[in-house]
């Protein structure tokens, strides 16, 4: 592409949102439809449902949603934690507490023996899938990267480890990522933050790393081309408005899908913006996103991709994720703590000065975990999927037509099993007993051969055994 060309297309993108008002509900309904077999929408058709303010065609919205979920993935919810190696930046990113110029941050990156005090503490609590985060300097380069990975999955206690890192740093060139490829990276995930090219420019001073649209924008292309076949997407909702950013995500997929044989984001993330310190933008934005709209948002990215995993994050707070995880999402943090060093400090519980952003819920993983099953859901820490090489286009050839569940549920069962005896409190053990139990009778009503299997394999973790997976 020419530096005044991309797949984002500004003035198209605000056309068809203007084009999308007053849809007639019978057309809305199609477009329904067409979600509730698993195909993705087109930019026209999401558009439209951007502009729906029919309470009636907002609840058929939110149901619909919470049954693709359902279909493709099962009722389980993946669990994972990030941990934040380094807070220097060369960035001056207006919303964020990690830019540049702020001095009330204080700067910190772990060194090997303090990122092995984390992750034994995020071991301890059962963790097993981590997102490593980076601020955008040139020592967090990919040999950084590599070691912080590899010192991650050596590190293990008990019956802890980690069995799936992914990555959230700066846009690299092939080679950086055919590094990460090399060392056992999980999905790289990059944030477009806005994909609207005005306010990109705005909110990322020119001459700083951040301030190439292109070069972050393609940034997934790059990770792909090197073999990197788990890549993730992202708005922080709140930059601007949430419609345009919808849109984006969309334009985003269909250019990942249309590049490279079908293979999309793996997961599709979507952050509100939130305070942190001394950061003035968050207060003076026109652009925030009410809670309303925030579930109207998941909705309708769960109908655009139906087939793609969706992360809801801790930044919220437990009554809106309590509200939103039914309408779609596949993927939550729990027991998170997002400054520099904050596992270790945890009983802190906040530490502004080393936080890039305020965390809205910082229940620890049990309370959470307790809750997901409440809500008649399996809480899941597999990673099995990765290791068998259910990812890439094979991931997609078993999301599109909605057959991954048939993996991700026994493997949920058998996750949240290990979770259970080895890290669960008496009150979570008991409530995730008693979850297990009624999805092997869900098991016995697709077939009683296939309670079975799973039985057989609880047998295994109860005797001892761990990683137990299909």
């Amino acid at each position: 592409m020419s530096k005044t060309q991309d797949f984002i297309d500004d003035e198209k993108i605000i056309r068809l949102l203007e084009e999308g008002k007053d849809t007639e509900k019978s057309e809305i309904r199609e477009i329904f439809a067409k979600s509730k077999e698993k195909n993705r929408l087109e930019p026209e058709e999401t558009a439209k449902l951007l502009q729906i303010e029919d309470e009636d065609l907002l609840e058929e919205m939110f149901s619909l949603a919470r049954q693709i979920k359902e279909d493709v993935y099962g009722n389980r919810i993946v669990f994972f934690a990030p941990l934040y190696i380094g807070n220097n930046c060369i960035n001056n990113c207006l919303y964020c507490g990690f830019r540049r110029d702020n001095k009330s941050i204080v700067r910190k990156t772990l060194t090997m023996d303090e990122l092995r005090d984390e992750v034994i503490a995020l071991e301890n609590s059962g963790q097993k899938r981590l997102i490593l985060v980076y601020g955008e300097h040139p020592m967090y380069d990919a040999d950084f990267i590599v070691e912080t990975i590899k010192t991650t999955y050596e590190t293990k206690t008990g019956n802890g480890e980690i069995r799936r890192v992914n990555i959230n740093a700066a846009p690299m060139d092939v080679e950086g990522y055919r590094k990460l490829k090399d060392a056992g990276i999980g999905t790289f995930q990059i944030f477009q933050e806005t994909y609207h090219h005005e306010t990109y420019a705005k909110i990322h001073p020119k001459g700083d790393m951040k301030s190439d649209y292109q070069w972050r924008l393609y940034g997934l292309d790059r990770a792909l081309e090197a073999g990197i076949d788990d890549v993730g997407i992202g708005a922080l909702f709140g930059l601007y408005d949430w419609k345009f950013e919808v849109m984006g995500l969309l334009y985003h997929t269909i250019h990942l899908e249309e590049t490279f044989g079908g293979v999309g984001p793996h997961t599709i993330s979507f952050p509100r913006l939130e305070p942190a310190l001394d950061t003035p933008f968050v207060q003076q934005t026109k652009y925030r996103v009410s809670d309303d709209d925030f579930k109207k948002l998941v909705a309708i990215i769960r109908l655009s991709v139906p087939y793609t995993g969706m992360i809801l994050t801790a930044r919220e707070s437990p009554q809106v994720r309590k509200e939103v995880i039914p309408l779609g999402v596949s993927q939550i943090d729990a027991g998170s703590r997002i400054g520099i060093g904050g596992y270790a400090e945890a009983a802190k519980g906040y530490i502004p000065e080393k936080e890039q952003f305020h965390l809205g819920d910082i229940r620890s993983l049990d309370e959470v975990v307790r809750e997901i099953c409440s809500f008649g859901c399996i809480p899941s820490f597999c990673t099995a999927g990765y290791r068998a090489g259910r990812t890439g286009d094979h991931f997609m050839s078993l999301a599109k037509p909605g057959f991954v569940h048939n993996y991700c549920m026994p493997n949920a069962v058998l996750t949240f099993k290990e979770y259970l005896l080895d890290y669960a409190s008496e009150e979570t053990r008991a409530v995730g007993e008693a979850a297990i139990q009624k999805q092997l009778e869900a098991f016995e009503k697709e077939s009683p051969e296939r309670r079975k299997y799973v039985e057989d394999k609880l047998k295994l973790i109860e005797q001892g055994q761990r990683d137990v997976y299909v």
